[in-house]
């Protein structure tokens, strides 16, 4: 009986299970170990060529408020089948860096998304040891970053909600499921819809 070829999601799923992608670079002032989108992508070439599978990565940027994020997205697709898989993560530029130039910051901050991206992909676990302080700052971090990012948005929407014809926020908000990295590109192009709507009854 004929074998049946594997679907892209199988040959992800084989890839997830099987890849191998060491924490080869060391923190001299942490003292820990890790890896960067260069570690995963060597760890990745092999499979790709065995699978059928071919592989991109691309940056946006995107502005949020005040500030600018790095989007990176990640794509895998089947040479066979055209069919792809893809995942994006964001990292946020910083507004000055010592003994960086902005190249070099936008730079670093890409190679930091695609990481992220290459991750979440790849089912990579990029923690720090549990019982390490470097471990407890990197989740007290993670969790400060986010929170910036969600206070970010929710003033530029909030922003963008008073130049329309609606009176409730915060009910505004809830009926649209919450304010979320997820939730705010459709949220934000309704509401840039509505200004424009309401401009153009206005100027009937």
């Amino acid at each position: 009986m004929e074998n049946k070829p594997l679907s892209i999601n199988e040959k992800l799923s084989s890839v997830q299970a099987s890849i191998k992608a060491p924490k080869d670079k060391y923190n001299d002032f942490g003292k820990y170990k890790y890896r960067n989108a260069e570690s995963i992508l060597e760890a990745v070439k092999p499979y790709l060529t065995s699978l059928g599978l071919y592989m991109t990565i691309n940056d946006s940027i995107e502005q949020i408020g005040d500030r600018y994020y790095i989007k990176a997205t990640v794509k895998i697709t089947d040479c066979e089948t055209s069919e792809s898989i893809e995942v994006s993560a964001y990292a946020r530029e910083a507004e000055k860096k010592s003994g960086m130039d902005d190249s070099q910051i936008t730079g670093s901050t890409s190679s930091y998304a695609r990481k992220y991206a290459l991750n979440g992909l790849f089912l990579l676990d990029d923690t720090k040891d549990a019982d390490t302080n470097e471990f407890h700052k990197q989740v007290q971090q993670g969790e400060k970053n986010e929170a910036e990012k969600i206070k970010e948005i929710t003033e530029e929407l909030k922003g963008l909600y008073s130049k329309t014809t609606g009176k409730n926020f915060d009910k505004w908000v809830k009926d649209c499921g919450g304010i979320s990295m997820e939730n705010y590109p459709k949220m934000k192009t309704t509401l840039i819809k509505q200004i424009n709507d309401k401009a153009e009854k206005e100027s009937k």
